[in-house]
């Protein structure tokens, strides 16, 4: 279990350096023409977010680049699927491994993005966190503790198998979707060009505590077995 567990780990944080570099050059690439298009925003906020007819009207080749972003969102799930899929080996095994592989990548982006280029300025900036289907937005503290928390809920899983049953899978849909939901909550909003309104705190921790509450209902009601 320490090979899975070292695995995961490793190829969370080389991969968050990764994406912590595309993020970087992405940032250089578009920061002079978000400049231009909303003139006093400070180089680390990445709202207003500019509109795209407007950045592809002043940038054509923008358009193309932000399809290929989206899907290169795809395919970073896809490899830590992969990567989860072929640490852990056993399919019981698979979401945990891929949580911990996931939670493990998104600090480390932050972390190597701090170190880099001082961003973000605290816990409580708002980050783009994906596009896909819709962006995706929060203070930067919010998508830490999602990954604290499957990170932990994760290992738990691989050292002590847990088995859930379909009432708690309903839970734990039921408590990420909210999760889920309190990230897209003003999507509208923000790609009209507005700043963000106050984050929907008591509808992620909701969410955070009906799935916490739920894994560990499941991992401690009765003795555990392996699917």
């Amino acid at each position: 279990m320490r090979r899975i567990v070292a695995g995961l780990f490793l190829f969370g944080i080389s991969f968050g350096y990764v994406e912590a570099a595309v993020v970087i050059y992405l940032r250089a690439l578009y920061e002079p023409l978000r400049q231009r298009l909303t003139p006093g925003r400070g180089p680390g906020d990445l709202f207003p977010l500019v509109d795209r007819d407007r950045m592809v009207a002043e940038a054509p080749e923008t358009g193309r680049l932000l399809n290929v972003e989206v899907i290169r969102e795809a395919a970073t799930i896809v490899m830590l699927a992969a990567a989860a899929m072929l640490v852990a080996g056993e399919r019981s095994l698979w979401l945990p491994a891929f949580s911990i592989a996931f939670g493990v990548w998104d600090i480390s982006f932050y972390l190597f993005l701090k170190l880099w280029i001082d961003w973000p300025a605290s816990l409580l900036t708002w980050d783009l966190l994906f596009l896909l289907p819709v962006p995706w937005a929060s203070p930067v503290l919010a998508p830490v503790i999602v990954s604290l928390t499957i990170i932990g809920c994760g290992l738990a899983a691989l050292y002590r198998p847990v088995y859930i049953q379909p009432r708690q899978w309903i839970g734990l849909i039921l408590g990420g979707a909210l999760v889920i939901l309190s990230f897209t909550w003003d999507f509208r909003y923000l790609l009209a060009g507005n700043l963000p309104h106050p984050f929907a705190w008591w509808l992620f921790l909701a969410g955070e505590l009906l799935s916490v509450g739920t894994f560990l209902h499941a991992a401690f009601r009765r003795p555990l077995l392996r699917r």
